[in-house]
C-alpha cells in the first residue's frame, strides 16, 4: 500500500477514534489536519474508507436524514471504529520506523502525539530533525555550488526553501528538549518513591507500635 495510502487511513482512524461522523464532517476535520495546502477530495477519502470497511476496521450505520434526505434521495452514513480498527489504529502509533517522519506522515503522526508514549515521540521527533538535517546540508551544499550559476530569483527561490528547513529544524529541537525534559521529570519522580515503598513502609510501623 502507498505511504500516503497509509497515512490518510492512520488519520481517519484516529478521528473515529474520537467519535463517529460522516464523510463530510470527516472530510472537512481531515483537510485541517493535512493543513491549509492539501485540500482532500471525496474521489481520495471515500476509496480509503471502502478500504477500511472491507478490511473490518469500521462500520457504516445509515442514519434518518428528515427532510434533506428526501429532497437529495440520499442516505446519510455514519462511519464508526470497530474494536479491530481500535486495536490496529494503535498498532499503527507504535511502528516508528522512517516512514513515520517523512513529508508525507509526520503532521499525521503529530497530530496524534497525545495517544503516542514518550518514547516514540522522541523517536519520531529525533528521526524528522535528522532526515531534515540531510536535507539541509544537501541544500545548502547545491547553494554553494551553484549561487554562480544561476540567476537572482532562482537563488532567492533556494534560499527560502533553506531557511524554511531552517526553522523547522530548530522547532524540532525545541520540541525534543521539552519531552526529554518531561523523560528526566517522571525518572525524578519514579526515583523519589518507588511503587509501593511508602506504603510498605508505613504499614510495617503501624504493626509494630500495635504490637
Amino acid at each position: 500500500m502507498a505511504r500516503r495510502g497509509e497515512s490518510l487511513e492512520l488519520a481517519v482512524l484516529g478521528l473515529l477514534h474520537e467519535s463517529p461522523m460522516h464523510g463530510y464532517e470527516l472530510r472537512k476535520r481531515l483537510t485541517l489536519m493535512l493543513g491549509w495546502g492539501r485540500v482532500l477530495s471525496y474521489g481520495t477519502l471515500y476509496p480509503a474508507l471502502k478500504r477500511l470497511l472491507r478490511a473490518g476496521l469500521i462500520v457504516e450505520t445509515p442514519v434518518p436524514g428528515g427532510a434533506a434526505a428526501v429532497v437529495s434521495r440520499r442516505q446519510r452514513i455514519v462511519y464508526g471504529l470497530t474494536d479491530a480498527g481500535e486495536q490496529h489504529f494503535k498498532e499503527l502509533l507504535n511502528e516508528v520506523g522512517p516512514s513515520a517522519w517523512e513529508d508525507d506522515s509526520f503532521d499525521i503522526r503529530f497530530a496524534f502525539f497525545s495517544r503516542t508514549d514518550l518514547a516514540s515521540r522522541l523517536r519520531i521527533l529525533e528521526g524528522r530533525r535528522a532526515r531534515l538535517q540531510e536535507r539541509l546540508d544537501r541544500v545548502q551544499a547545491q547553494l554553494d555550488r551553484t549561487q554562480r550559476e544561476v540567476d537572482r530569483y532562482a537563488g532567492e527561490l533556494q534560499r527560502h526553501g533553506l531557511e524554511s528547513v531552517q526553522r523547522e529544524v530548530t522547532w524540532l529541537s525545541g520540541l525534543i528538549e521539552a519531552e526529554h525534559a518531561r523523560r528526566g521529570e517522571r525518572s525524578e519522580a519514579g526515583d523519589e518513591q518507588p511503587p509501593g515503598s511508602t506504603s510498605t513502609s508505613q504499614s510495617t510501623t503501624t504493626t509494630t507500635t500495635q504490637e
